[in-house]
């Protein structure tokens, strides 16, 4: 294989469950979660998206993602600039993109993310796009809740999303 048909993964230990990381060329496309229900769908659309197969291994991209995801969870990092790689329809990665712009220690509703995005009435199709998001934490899902302000599903399960959002919140308290 080629540097360009595999996508070279690693998996990193968070405190608040086990990710998987991977790079493809100098870029991370994804940062998702070992337990994921999708694991599957998530891992096809990955391979098929690239043209590419999962190869064990770690790259540039992945070191520098594991120095910054170490420094997120020291609370001394809250913004990333790891290069990152979309894989998904054009609307996915509007609706990632758009996550992007959740300053850390926040967080919208879906309803808002919809408006964000110029459709109000989608708010189920933004709720699954960001579902369907695999570079978690690095594009930060976490931060999108229920209009009730109360968390909602989240593909490492409702503990790491409360786990990310607390150690957020408590950072900003700090800053």
């Amino acid at each position: 294989m080629t540097v360009m048909d595999r996508i070279l993964i690693q998996h990193y230990q968070s405190p608040c469950g086990e990710l998987i990381l991977g790079s493809f060329g100098d870029k991370l496309c994804m940062c998702d979660w070992v337990d994921e229900k999708r694991r599957g769908i998530i891992d096809k659309r990955m391979q098929d998206g690239l043209h590419a197969g999962y190869e064990t291994g770690s790259s540039e991209v992945t070191a520098q993602a594991v120095t910054q995801l170490d420094e997120y969870f020291a609370g001394k990092r809250t913004t990333f600039s790891v290069p990152l790689l979309f894989v998904g329809t054009e609307f996915q990665k509007s609706v990632w993109y758009e996550l992007l712009n959740i300053p850390y220690g926040t967080t919208v509703s879906y309803g808002e993310l919809s408006r964000k995005l110029g459709n109000p009435k989608a708010v189920r199709a933004v709720a699954a796009s960001n579902g369907a998001n695999p570079i978690s934490i690095f594009v930060p899902c976490h931060r999108v809740i229920g209009s009730n302000r109360k968390l909602t599903g989240y593909g490492g399960g409702l503990p790491a999303k409360q786990f990310l959002l607390e150690l957020e919140i408590s950072a900003v308290s700090l800053l």
